[in-house]
């Protein structure tokens, strides 16, 4: 098999996903472009040798359908040989498209591809492309559909998370992601986002609110007891799960993921990729796997698909110098380091989505971009990088630096 390299990767910065979010005004198609933009400028790329284009995008419809990685590529200049195609996996789908690309790669079919995701949450909001596990009740039954705050509020009680444990996971990542964008982290990595007269619209995560602290989360409210308690979907909950008797609601704005716009993109390729383009590697894509997992727990699928992908690495947790896993809700993290005993200064270490924002068809290369440098500031060698994801299944990639 072919080694699959990571050359380079950048991101938007996230904005609200509101209609006075600053990103609002930028459509889907003009973010991801953004992140083409400077994948060629910076890199000198020949965009004629681009193999393929592959983003996630979890609702591709209005200004974000018509397959969005093609149509970035004409706005971003790119050579008309240079292909796309949009996948989806819920929230996973900026990481499976880098795993895409890189199977590709593996296999021979491809040299050099771009892989990442786009959404724009404040123009096209969730769910908005429909489908029959939000609708259709022969799906419904048999997944345990239910919102998956409720099915984080499952977790929760299942696995003894109170609010005061979720609360001050949150207060972390708000403190940490801060921090992190003070001490310039991110600053090789972030691309600010410029209108056409070339003003600059954002050039920082907007969603982060680093003073925060558990005073100020205890003053809100549990978001999703309506729907679990009025909507039926505590009921829904406990026939899965029949050994709990009643969901404890603790996961609300403030401990959940944000609702923001962005856009990422990862630079892969082979070695004989690399030569062309007369760039080095900064990592290898060593592993990856996807698993379906408890479709009323929904979110645990991080520690069932990292059991499945070490197994298959041959790798074992001591081998994992980093670990990224996105910050749906509060109680997934909580679970994950529960499940193989992780500390917290090993797990996104420069906070995560609950302070940043969930752009969910980016979110997947951004964490493995935001991990590969902090792999570099610290002088480590590997990381693991997963996602929960709705419906239940999870998504997991293990990378090295060379």
């Amino acid at each position: 098999m072919t080694e699959v390299f990571i050359y380079d990767h950048v991101r938007t910065p996230r904005g609200r996903g509101k209609k006075d979010g600053s990103l609002h005004e930028v459509p889907s198609v003009r973010l991801a472009a953004k992140t083409l933009e400077a994948l060629r400028d910076r890199n000198g790329l020949d965009t004629s040798t681009v193999d393929d284009i592959i983003m996630g995008c979890v609702d591709p419809v209005m200004d974000a359908g018509a397959v969005i990685p093609k149509a970035a590529a004409f706005e971003a200049g790119y050579s008309t040989k240079a292909p796309g195609m949009q996948i989806s996996r819920f929230c996973a789908s900026g990481l499976d498209a880098i795993n895409f690309a890189a199977g590709k790669i593996a296999q021979g079919a491809d040299d050099i591809v771009i892989a990442g995701g786009v959404e724009s949450m404040s123009r096209v909001g969730m769910g908005m492309s429909g489908g029959s596990w939000y609708m259709d009740p022969s799906v419904n039954f048999p997944a345990y559909f239910m919102p998956q705050g409720v099915s984080a509020d499952l977790i929760a009680t299942k696995y003894g998370f109170t609010r005061d444990d979720v609360d001050a996971y949150a207060v972390e990542s708000q403190k940490r992601a801060g921090a992190a964008w003070e001490a310039g982290y991110f600053k090789n990595s972030v691309i600010p986002v410029k209108d056409q007269n070339g003003l600059i619209i954002l050039d920082r995560d907007e969603h982060m609110r680093p003073t925060t602290d558990m005073q100020s989360l205890a003053s809100l409210n549990a978001s999703f007891q309506m729907p679990g308690e009025m909507g039926g979907f505590e009921a829904v909950g406990i026939q899965a799960h029949p050994e709990i008797e009643k969901i404890n609601y603790v996961h609300h704005a403030g401990n959940s993921s944000g609702i923001v716009d962005g856009a990422a993109a990862v630079l892969i390729g082979s070695k004989a990729g690399g030569e062309s383009m007369g760039i080095k590697p900064r990592a290898r894509i060593r592993a990856f796997a996807n698993i379906g997992s408890d479709p009323a727990l929904m979110l645990t699928g991080p520690v069932d698909v990292t059991e499945k992908l070490l197994k298959r690495s041959g790798m074992k947790l001591s081998d994992i110098d980093l670990f990224e896993l996105n910050e749906a809700f509060a109680a997934v993290v909580l679970r994950y380091m529960q499940a193989f005993e992780i500390p917290h200064d090993k797990i996104n270490v420069n906070g995560g989505a609950i302070a940043m924002g969930h752009p969910l068809g980016a979110t997947g290369a951004m964490i493995l971009g935001t991990v590969l440098d902090e792999l570099e500031r610290r002088n480590l060698n590997t990381a693991l990088v997963t996602l929960c994801i709705g419906a239940g299944m999870g998504t997991a990639t293990i990378i090295e630096r060379v």
